[in-house]
Order: C-alpha cells, then sequence, then structure tokens
C-alpha cells in the first residue's frame, strides 16, 4: 500500500470482514480446525501451527487491497489496523474476531494487583 494512500476505517473494515470471509471458506476452516486440534490448548503449538496459517490467509486478502505481499505488508497492515481500531470500535471488534482464530480469550482483571 502505498504511503499516500489514505486507509480509513471503512477501509479496515473491509478487510477485516475480508479475512473473516476467508478465514471461514470450508479449506480454509478445515485446515484450522486441523491445527487447533494439533495445538490443543498448548499456547505455542497455537503459536507454531495455528497462527501461521491465519496469517497466510490475511496475506492473501490484504494484497488485494494494496498491501506489499508477505512480511512487509503484513507489518504494515498490523500497524494500521492497531492505530484505527483504537479510534474505530468496528475495526477492534473485527481485529478481535481474527484474533480469536489463534489467541485464547484474555481476561482483563479490573481489580488492582496486590
Amino acid at each position: 500500500m502505498s504511503d499516500n494512500t489514505e486507509f480509513t476505517s471503512e477501509n479496515a473494515r473491509a478487510v477485516l470482514s475480508s479475512v473473516l470471509e476467508a478465514i471461514s471458506l470450508p479449506e480454509n476452516a478445515a485446515k484450522l480446525g486441523e491445527a487447533k486440534d494439533n495445538a490443543g490448548n498448548d499456547m505455542l503449538k497455537m503459536m507454531q501451527f495455528v497462527f501461521p496459517i491465519v496469517m497466510q490467509i490475511e496475506m492473501d486478502v490484504i494484497k488485494d487491497y494494496g498491501f506489499a505481499e508477505g512480511r512487509e505488508g503484513i507489518v504494515h497492515f498490523a500497524q494500521v489496523i492497531r492505530m484505527l481500531e483504537r479510534e474505530d470500535p468496528e475495526v477492534a471488534h473485527l481485529h478481535a474476531q481474527v484474533r480469536a482464530n489463534f489467541l485464547p480469550p484474555v481476561s482483563i482483571s479490573t481489580e488492582p494487583s496486590s
């Protein structure tokens, strides 16, 4: 994605929705299901087996939206999404749905730790 292109929250919502659609395609869902079964509840195995599949799906989708292929594109996309999700709850929600495919839900305690 060229730096002079304004990437808006609306663009981000469209890309993240496309990523979620791609994740739910039968062939991708099957690959992810198998990887999750292999990983079980082991976070290291989730990052080893599941995370790369989600990232590959994301890379395949974001290149259609003008991001560079490979690591550079995924890093730039992640930076843009992190910035936009602070301003747009829907972007944050969609990004959380993508992350939920490789990260377990995290409960954040509001109690001060002692």
